[in-house]
């Protein structure tokens, strides 16, 4: 009862042009789509990504489209969501599928991606990464 109190606590209502760059920004990791990828990230973007690595928007995007890599569609578990003028933070944990250089993979991670309003547009300026425990239960 108190986690889902907290969780409701943690969510807001999100701009309705905030919300649509969110799911364009899952739905273009999902479909490996440069131009979206391109548009939405921002051009100093930083990911402190789940192995440790520190990758600029070029490399992220080359890895996100890489021939042989795939992520299949996901969902936000234990979301969070904070909006302070024009930036904002969205994260969540997520258990990611699909193939990397051909080989399937399956990771559980805790990320935040940090968006700012620029020009009139929103778009991702930072992102951590990290690995996430499985789910309580699961196993049993």
């Amino acid at each position: 009862m108190l986690a889902a109190a907290l969780a409701a606590a943690l969510m807001v209502a999100l701009p309705a042009d905030l919300e649509k760059a969110a799911h364009d920004y899952d739905v273009a990791q999902v479909k490996s789509d440069k131009a979206a990828l391109e548009r939405l990230v921002a051009p100093d973007y930083v990911l402190h990504n789940s192995s440790g690595a520190v990758q600029d928007k070029t490399s992220f995007i080359a890895d996100q489209t890489a021939k042989g890599y795939r992520l299949d569609p996901f969902k936000i578990e234990e979301p969070v969501w904070r909006v302070y003028d024009d930036v904002a933070l969205l994260g969540g944990v997520a258990t990611l599928t699909g193939t990397d250089g051909g080989q399937p993979y399956k990771v559980r991670l805790r990320f935040m991606d940090v968006w700012q309003k620029r020009g009139g547009r929103w778009v991702v300026v930072f992102t951590q990464a990290t690995r996430a425990p499985p789910p309580q239960g699961a196993g049993k």
